[in-house]
Order: structure tokens, then C-alpha cells, then sequence
């Protein structure tokens, strides 16, 4: 290798290694790293605050790789910096239970901050990021102790900021002036099918300037240019930046930079010899990495300490001078709850009458909020209908980090930055919205299942029974796609009290995200001396009325449709038949249920079951059985009163006792 500066050949080294990391799975992307090596560099060598020793240091700055499907580039810089990637991690590139999967995945003792590839979603859970950052600094820091304070930058792609998400999500870093935003833009003019000037020809400048982001640019193979860039953006307190640098993808490929060739495979063993040879790299070794490149690097790790150490100096005055705050810190930091938070539910009494599941809801959220500080969330411009204020606190704005936020009309992002903001590891996140925008969301809800992070989602009107507003928004097929969704609790409760226990659950199992489910209607709140407690929701579903002696029928019911079919249970028992009344709020819990318990609920000898929920019948099978019924939604909604729809639906007792009956009938 000639001899050449080390900013040159570590960005060449950088280079390389992914390209051989994708050469040897013969899969993924080298174009984009070898494109966007400099200004990547650059920021992991002289700009990022981390500590490759102790990834989970809570004030170290934030990287994400929004373009996700150049996570070679990612990995090569985990590894020269020092993290726990090691090179026969990077060999083993693609491969199965490798810590280098095709697209990042969130890993954060590996320093991987959250799981990307899709794209536009790591531009937003920045933006969400951002929101944590600030609300913590409010929350904790006080004069002469800046305990919080660091950066969320990313690297983010034309595919990005193509998606409409990345739009929604500027929008709102901007409406906020989230200052500690950099994002580097990768402007190579490339896209799998060609030249962006295909589909992607809008002034990015100017777009973004309008959403109210400084905008800079720099060359990107010119290492000055990008570092003048960053410092600039890092003295802008008041707007988010984005740096728009041009790059080339696939640099350094004699035959296939700046050409859509280079975007999704592999080099091929020729042409990555003559790139290697043009980048003055030993064209016939593999993942070479000179000394002096691995010493140049591996300083992260001598940085990092001592960043971590000044910091560490700073909390050790802060907790003497404010123990109780540090006290919250350890706490927060380590995953623990406040002590006897959940002293503070609410309890609900028939004598109370009847409240809509989503009314419920928003009196447990603002009964527990004294006593979850790190509780924070709002809504999709729909607080008043969500229940999702916190009526003693004030707004997140640009001015104040409030406790309640305005997401806007904008789901999608609202999603992605409740993922970012849990990414924290100290904030419970919800957001708010309908239950069928719930698909305007689903990208994102999806990746915090993925990561297991905590967020809770509150989706109201959640059935048929939001009535007169019709099919279109009328949440039919949901409720069976998001419990699809693996690693998400989806809990529909049937009264005020099984809300009260919803929120429970969704607070104190922080290994995933939840779903509250909950009606607009008014619903009778259950006689708790006559039916079991609302907590045993808990197990996800649970015997809520029952016979003597082995049931001559079960029948499954969540949400609102429990009232109905309690009263059919009623009348059946009046005939002699004997019901069981089964309340499956939850079927992930259930199904995680020991054996035992699931088979007391719901006997296996016992076939003759009916499910009864106002949606989609897909997946109630698994529970009635092929000798079972479904009472469900087979078309879309209607726009007419709710008490109108569940008659014409079949949602009412009688017609419940009819097809019990018709059940009964067939198996004799």
C-alpha cells in the first residue's frame, strides 16, 4: 500500500472492508459505504462522543444509520473503534445468529442504537431521540450539572427522504427546533432503478429550509468541507440540521461507481481486485486492516474513557448536591419503577355507571403520572378524543419540554419517535391515535416489536361501535394484524377496572410494546363481588363466568362484546344449558400461559365454543376449534348508530343464544 495519509487510508481501509464483507456473503450493498466512507469517518473519529468500552453510557451521542442496507459501513466502524465486533463477526457478514445481519438490528451492548432498513424510519426514531434527549435534560439538569447532553446524529439516503415518513418526521423536528439533529445526507444520485432524476428531482434544500432544518453542504470526498459542515450544524441550537453532501456511490470501482450496479450486489472478485488496486489496497487480501489504521482508530476506546470518566466526575458532584434527582437517575437508568406507583390506579364501581374504555383509560393516565415522571406521550392531533392528556402538566413545545405532546396529523412519525424516545432506556413512551390509523403506524410498531422496546400504544374507537363515522373508520381487520405481529401485547379490555389492569401490564413489562385497545362507547363497569378481579387480565385471558360441572359450551369474548355475551350466558343458563364465559382480553398473554392453565380455561374435551368480538373472525379458530363458531365482522362497517350496527352485526344476546343454540343443536 503506497504510503498516504491516515485520514486516506483508514477511509480506503473502511472501504474495503465492507466491500469484502459483501463479497464474501455474495450479498448486500456495497455502493453506499464505499460512498460515504469520509464523512462517516469523520464523524466516528472526531465528532461522536461514545465509549466503545461501555456502550450504555446514558450521555454518549447517538448514531443512526438510517440507510440501513449499508450496515457493512456500521460494522466496520464498530469493529476499528473497538466495540464488540470482531472481524470474524464482519467475515460472518449476513449469516445466521451472526451480531451482522443483512440491516442493523437493535444491539446496543454492541453499540447498534436501533434496528434500521426500512427506510425512513431511522430518520424518525432520531427525531424521537431528539425528544428524549431534551425532555431527560429538563427532567434532570440543573444549573452547572448538564448530566444530559449530547447529539443525535445519522446518515440518511435519498431512498430516506423519498418515504413519506421521513417527511412527517422533519416536519415535526422542525415545529420543535430539536437543535441536537445532524443529519448527513448521502447525495449520491443513484436509486436501485437508475438515476434519482427518475422519480427524486424536488429541491431538498429548499424543502427542508421550509420545515425550518439549517441546511449545509459539503463535497464528500473533500474531509474538510464535511468537518467545517459539522461544527457548524453543532453550534446550532435552535434547528435541526441536515448536511447535504455529495457523494459517489461505489467509489473507487473502476467500472461501477455512480451507476445503480453498485447499490445492491456484490463487486464481483474482478472488479473488487481493480477497486482495490485503485484505492492503493493489496488487491488479493481480505479484510486487510493496517496497524496504523487499527492503532489510529482503536484511540475511540482511550477517548471514550475519558469522556465517560469527566462525566462520571460531574454526576458524583451532581448526585451530592442533588440526591434525590440521582436517586430518580439510578433508578430510571437501571429499568426500576417508582416505589408503590401503582398504589395510585384508580378502582371503579358499578355505582359509577357506565364509562367508554378510552374515558378510563385517560383517568388511569392521569392518576399514575405523579408517580411515573418518565411517563410521557401524547396524541396524533386527537388528545381530546384519546384521553390522552395529562391535565396537570404542560406541552412539549420548542420553548418547554412538557410532558404532553402534539404530535400532529402525522402517525407515522409519531410512531417511529415514540421507538426513539424509549430507545433511551428511561422514558415510557404512548402515543395516541384511532384504532385503524393504527395502520398508518404499522412500519413502526412493527420495528418496536422487533427491538422489544417499551412504547405503549392507546387506540380508541375500537370496533364497530364508534358507530355513525362508517367503514372507513371502523376498525375491522385490525385487531387480527396486530396480533399477528409477534412480540406485541394486544390487550382490549372490557370495562373500566380491566383498563385500570391494561395499563398495568403495559407499564410494568418493559420487554415489549402494548396495545390498549379501547372502545368510544359507554360500557358497564363489571360487579368485581360477582366476577373475578380485573387484574387476572394479567394472564390474558381467564374464566369470568362458569357452571357447575364440566360446561356444556364456552364462550370467548373480548372488549365490549363481553356485556353481550355475558347476557347470553344468562339466558342460556336460564334453558339448563351450561356456559362458560371465557374474557380473552389479551391472546399473546394467554398464549404464554403455562399449559396447565390454558387447558383449565378453555378444556380441550369441551369443543363446542363460540369467539364473539366485532371484527375479523381471522385467528379465532385457534381458540373455537373446527367444531367451533366465530361470531365476527365478514364485510367492512356501516356508518349508522353503534347500538344499530351490533343489531344488525349479530353483536346482541339473542342472536348470541341463537347460534349457541344452533351449535348445541348440530353436536347432539
Amino acid at each position: 500500500m503506497k504510503k498516504t495519509n491516515i485520514d486516506e487510508l483508514t477511509i480506503n481501509t473502511i472501504r474495503m472492508l465492507a466491500a469484502d464483507a459483501v463479497q464474501h456473503a455474495n450479498s448486500g450493498h456495497p455502493g453506499m459505504p464505499m460512498g460515504d466512507a469520509p464523512m462517516a469517518y469523520l464523524l466516528w473519529s472526531k465528532f461522536l462522543r461514545h465509549n466503545p468500552s461501555n456502550p450504555l453510557w446514558q450521555n454518549r451521542d447517538r448514531f443512526v444509520l438510517s440507510a440501513g442496507h449499508g450496515s457493512a459501513l456500521l460494522y466496520s466502524l464498530l469493529h476499528l473503534t473497538g466495540y464488540d465486533i470482531s472481524l470474524d463477526d464482519i467475515r460472518k457478514f449476513r449469516q445466521w445468529e451472526s451480531k451482522t445481519p443483512g440491516h442493523p438490528e437493535y444491539r446496543p451492548d454492541c453499540g447498534i442504537e436501533t434496528t434500521t432498513g426500512p427506510l425512513g424510519q431511522g430518520f424518525a426514531t432520531g427525531v424521537g431521540m431528539a425528544m428524549a434527549e431534551r425532555y431527560l435534560a429538563a427532567m434532570f439538569n440543573r444549573p452547572g450539572y448538564k448530566i444530559v447532553d449530547y447529539h443525535i446524529y445519522g446518515i440518511v439516503s435519498d431512498g430516506d427522504l423519498m418515504e413519506g415518513i421521513s417527511s412527517e418526521a422533519a416536519s415535526l423536528a422542525g415545529n420543535l427546533g430539536l437543535g441536537k439533529m445532524i443529519y448527513l445526507y448521502s447525495d449520491n444520485k443513484i436509486t436501485i432503478e437508475g438515476s434519482t432524476d427518475l422519480t427524486f428531482t424536488e429541491d431538498v434544500q429548499k424543502r427542508f429550509e421550509a420545515q425550518e432544518w439549517q441546511v449545509l453542504r459539503a463535497d464528500g470526498n473533500e474531509v474538510k468541507q464535511i468537518d467545517a459542515a459539522l461544527r457548524a450544524a453543532q453550534k446550532e441550537k435552535d434547528r435541526p440540521s441536515l448536511i447535504i453532501v455529495r457523494t459517489n456511490i461505489g467509489f473507487g470501482s473502476p467500472h461501477k461507481q455512480d451507476t445503480c450496479d453498485v447499490h445492491g450486489s456484490p463487486l464481483g472478485e474482478d472488479e473488487l481486485r481493480l477497486t482495490k488496486q485503485n484505492l492503493s489496497c493489496p488487491p488479493d487480501r481480505k479484510f486487510c486492516i493496517p496497524k496504523t489504521v487499527s492503532s489510529h482508530m482503536r484511540k475511540a476506546v482511550v477517548k471514550g474513557r475519558d469522556q465517560e470518566k469527566k462525566w462520571q466526575a460531574l454526576y458524583k458532584q451532581y448526585a451530592k448536591k442533588h440526591p434525590d434527582l440521582a436517586g430518580l437517575w439510578d433508578d430510571l437508568s437501571e429499568g426500576k419503577l417508582p416505589k408503590r406507583w401503582e398504589k395510585s390506579l384508580p378502582v371503579f364501581s358499578p355505582a359509577d355507571g357506565s364509562i367508554a374504555t378510552r374515558s378510563a383509560s385517560g383517568k388511569v393516565l392521569n392518576a399514575i403520572a405523579d408517580g411515573l415522571p418518565h411517563l410521557v406521550g401524547g396524541s396524533a392531533d386527537l388528545a381530546p378524543s384519546n384521553n390522552t392528556w395529562l391535565k396537570k402538566y404542560i406541552e412539549y413545545s420548542r420553548k418547554k419540554a412538557g410532558r404532553n405532546i402534539h404530535f400532529g396529523v402525522r402517525e407515522h412519525a409519531m410512531g417511529a419517535a415514540l421507538n426513539g424516545m424509549a430507545l433511551s432506556r428511561m422514558l415510557i413512551p404512548y402515543g395516541g391515535t384511532f384504532f385503524v390509523f393504527s395502520d398508518y403506524m404499522k412500519p413502526a410498531i412493527r420495528l418496536s416489536a422487533l427491538m422489544g422496546v417499551h412504547v405503549v400504544y392507546v387506540l380508541t374507537h375500537d370496533s364497530i361501535g364508534l358507530g355513525e363515522d362508517g367503514p372507513t373508520h371502523q376498525p375491522v381487520e385490525h385487531l387480527a394484524a396486530l396480533r399477528a405481529m409477534p412480540n406485541l401485547n394486544v390487550l382490549r379490555p372490557a370495562d373500566a377496572n380491566e383498563t385500570a389492569a391494561a395499563w398495568k401490564v403495559a407499564i410494568t413489562d418493559q420487554t415489549r410494546p402494548h396495545a390498549l385497545v379501547l372502545s368510544r362507547q359507554n360500557l358497564p363497569v363489571l360487579d368485581r363481588k360477582k366476577y373475578p378481579a380485573a387484574d387476572e387480565i394479567e394472564k390474558g385471558g381467564y374464566v369470568l363466568s362458569d357452571t357447575k360441572g364440566t360446561p356444556d359450551i364456552i364462550l370467548i369474548a373480548s372488549g365490549a362484546e363481553v356485556h353481550a355475551t355475558l347476557a347470553a350466558a344468562e339466558e342460556l343458563a336460564s334453558k339448563g344449558v351450561k356456559v362458560r364465559v371465557v374474557n380473552m382480553a389479551c391472546t399473546s398473554l394467554f398464549d404464554r400461559q403455562p399449559s396447565a392453565y390454558r387447558n383449565s380455561v378453555l378444556p380441550p374435551k369441551v369443543v363446542r365454543r363460540i369467539a364473539i368480538e366485532a371484527a375479523s373472525t381471522f385467528g379465532w379458530h385457534k381458540y373455537v376449534g373446527l367444531e367451533g363458531d366465530v361470531i365476527g365482522m365478514e364485510s367492512f362497517g356501516a356508518s349508522a348508530p353503534a347500538k344499530v350496527l351490533f343489531e344488525k352485526f349479530g353483536f346482541t344476546a339473542p342472536h348470541i343464544v341463537a347460534r349457541a343454540e344452533k351449535l348445541l343443536k348440530g353436536r347432539q
